[in-house]
């Protein structure tokens, strides 16, 4: 397979212009799959939660998941679509080795919401994206190549077929045509995925985690010349399951385009693999459109009709959408963009403003979490979030400091007990010894070891040199463990040399 010719990005801006069409496929929590009785839980040993029903065996006759048909119409709302009165399923048939029916129960040409739009904000810019459809359908199991380097089919010695994710409920959110300024592009698509990750975890019906495959995009791109209308072939990059590799095949399909148009050569409608390495793509299989899938009504499911009361009472139970709140919080909390940037980065919105309701100021929440928290968490090669620590537990140590029973280098300790699973804050400090000492008598003893220890210090201190007291200090705390009362440490220095 040849290297493509890639154009230089901003070079490919001068000449095309970028078309985006983006499909998000969302995994909903329910207990049971879409059709059938069988658990959901992720990361089952392989083929255990399978039945008849959603490995369609003969004769089997599914069910729809009401739970599942709940959570697409909320969704419908909160990305402000209207919802159908009376929408059904269809078949949509094509064979692939982990699509054990050879047909995906889904919705075609009456989903159960349509023509909605979200806001997503790029460098203080709003770009609205116009939601086309989303709709309701079953996910497929999964493949594993054994064998060879890249883990696809292509060099392995043999597959393996996991059915436990075939039938699991999915949302596909389709928007209409994007087009913005080009250079945007990237970024756009990055800000619309990571908005829908957030909205999907507010209203609850999705962990929407991308390294486990509950959210996954797809990112369809065309280059058309700059001033024309008609648009150009479109490549469709397949289950991107990161916001920075959204944004990276963005960036990588423009060149990839720009360079075969450029040679006079004609873009292959394709599916396209992403390689999370180099931030490369390469060819998957040929693109269908609609009238390959053969669509015709599901004939063994009924319509879904929902009342119209219903769906309002849904509406009534949305959360406040993310972008607001994001925006109402720090605007309490008193932080510049650049400090609410890094902690919806980190993902430790929630986990601050829990805390903060806990009883934490803002800026002791966001101390912790973007800091002692965030750098275990690394660490340990997890979330911040998959931390064994609460909110209310970074309250309550927060709380011993404000009260001057621990400082912020025994609040490490009692931060690395807490997650070693020894209890809570308070057990902690009690079973490691940790409080701080502010008994004169000992302090005063410890003083007296610390002026003995640095006379020249203490001359100097005599002398009106009080910033010499610092190395004074720092002989005490180290002495006592850093359990000294530093404060007090410093009225006794002063008191005994003046």
């Amino acid at each position: 397979m040849s290297t493509p010719t890639l154009v230089k990005f901003e070079d490919a801006l001068t000449r095309y212009q970028p078309v985006m069409g983006l499909e998000v496929h969302v995994e909903l929590n329910t207990a049971t799959k879409m059709f059938c009785g069988c658990p959901t839980t992720f990361g089952a040993e392989p083929n255990t939660q399978v039945c008849p029903v959603c490995l369609g065996l003969p004769g089997a006759l599914p069910v729809v998941n009401a739970k599942a048909i709940e959570s697409a119409i909320r969704i419908g709302l909160a990305l402000n679509c209207q919802i159908a009165e009376w929408c059904r399923f269809a078949r949509k048939n094509y064979f692939y080795p982990d699509m054990p029916k050879n047909f995906q129960t889904s919705q075609y040409d009456e989903p159960i919401a349509s023509d909605g739009y979200v806001d997503v904000e790029v460098e203080g810019e709003t770009y609205r994206i116009e939601i086309e459809r989303a709709h309701m359908e079953e996910d497929t199991g999964k493949s594993l190549h054994v064998g060879g380097s890249t883990g696809r089919i292509h060099g392995a010695d043999y597959s393996l077929l996991d059915y436990n994710r075939a039938g699991i409920p999915l949302i596909e959110i389709v928007t209409k045509t994007i087009e913005v300024p080009g250079d945007k592009a990237p970024a756009v698509a990055r800000a619309y995925v990571n908005h829908l990750r957030d909205l999907m975890v507010a209203l609850g019906v999705s962990d929407a985690r991308m390294d486990q495959g509950s959210l996954r995009a797809d990112v369809n791109l065309s280059l058309k010349p700059i001033g024309a209308t008609e648009f150009g072939t479109r490549s469709e990059t397949k289950n991107v399951n990161s916001f920075r590799s959204v944004e990276r095949a963005v960036r990588y399909e423009i060149s990839r385009h720009a360079g075969i148009l450029d040679a006079g050569g004609t873009v292959v409608q394709e599916t396209r693999h992403f390689h999370e390495s180099d931030g490369t793509t390469s060819a998957g299989r040929p693109k269908s459109d609609a009238d390959d899938y053969r669509y015709f009504p599901e004939p063994d499911l009924a319509p879904v009709a929902p009342d119209p009361a219903w769906v309002e009472e849904l509406r009534a139970t949305l959360p406040e959408p993310p972008a607001e709140r994001r925006k109402r919080l720090q605007t309490e909390w008193g932080f510049n963009d650049l400090d609410m940037r890094d902690i919806v980065g980190a993902g430790a919105l929630d986990l601050v403003a829990e805390t903060v309701e806990a009883g934490a100021t803002p800026a002791a929440a966001k101390k912790w979490w973007l800091g002692e928290l965030a750098r275990t968490a690394n660490e340990q090669g997890v979330d911040v979030a998959a931390l064994t620590i609460t909110p209310a537990q970074v309250a309550q140590i927060q709380s011993l400091i404000d009260a001057g029973r621990i400082n912020d280098k025994l609040a490490r300790q009692v931060f690395e007990g807490v997650l070693a699973g020894e209890g809570e804050p308070e057990e902690v400090v009690q079973a490691r010894g940790l409080e701080v000492v502010s008994d004169d008598g000992a302090l005063s003893e410890a003083v007296d070891r610390a002026i003995a220890n640095d006379p020249d210090a203490a001359q100097k201190i005599r002398d009106g040199k009080v910033a010499a007291v610092g190395a004074l200090i720092g002989f005490v705390m180290k002495q006592m463990r850093g359990q000294a009362d530093a404060g007090r440490v410093r009225e006794l220095i002063l008191e005994k040399l003046s």
